[in-house]
């Protein structure tokens, strides 16, 4: 019987709402249309008190623990984060401090960031992937990044953007095929089955 691809999204934005958070959601959607997902959402915003002052793993409390193991286990990572001084935000990375350093091998990741300017485009290929390639993960292709004025509130309003998560997708797609071999059902011919399942 196929299973569902497991599917961890981090945020690592502080702040809610965020257009981080809502890009993230964009993408899960998305990727939802085109694979059988089962997807949880990590918001920094909300665990990042759990841990911001513990030093090592085993002084995590319960919840930020099972936040680790979730990453640790997922069959593919979706990580975003808000640009800040030029990189991702310090908990974002305070967060991957915690995971095992081999337990990321050959796992798809798909890269996203946002920022307040195209200046900073490229922090996914300047910060976000040399921290996935320390992990030996295997990232994506293609990455998505936005800006302030892509939004509308906190709502995508640039056709470009849409396009530009999409293409990100599309391009994610085929290489997922083998994160769960022989169990996870591609659904380009049948688009109306294929809903995002969001984790309690």
């Amino acid at each position: 019987m196929s299973r569902k691809l497991k599917v961890v999204a981090v945020s690592g934005s502080l702040q809610r709402p965020s257009r981080t958070l809502v890009l993230v959601d964009q993408l899960l959607a998305a990727l939802g249309r085109e694979v059988a997902i089962d997807a949880r959402v990590i918001s920094l915003g909300e665990i990042g008190p759990q841990f911001a002052g513990v030093l090592y793993r085993n002084q995590l409390p319960a919840v930020a623990e099972e936040s680790i193991a979730a990453i640790e286990s997922a069959d593919l990572l979706l990580v975003a984060s808000p640009v800040y001084r030029g990189s991702y935000t310090g908990l974002f990375k305070h967060l991957f401090d915690f995971v095992h350093h081999e337990a990321l091998t050959d796992k798809p990741v798909l890269l996203a960031a946002t920022g307040g300017s195209d200046r900073h485009a490229l922090v996914i290929d300047h910060q976000l992937r040399p921290l996935f390639s320390f992990f030996q993960a295997r990232t994506l292709s293609i990455g998505v990044y936005a800006v302030e004025q892509d939004f509308e509130g906190y709502e995508i309003a640039n056709p470009a953007l849409r396009e530009r998560i999409a293409l990100a997708v599309t391009r994610a797609v085929p290489q997922l095929r083998d994160a769960v071999v022989g169990s996870v059902p591609i659904l380009a011919a049948s688009r109306t089955s294929a809903p995002v399942v969001l984790a309690a």
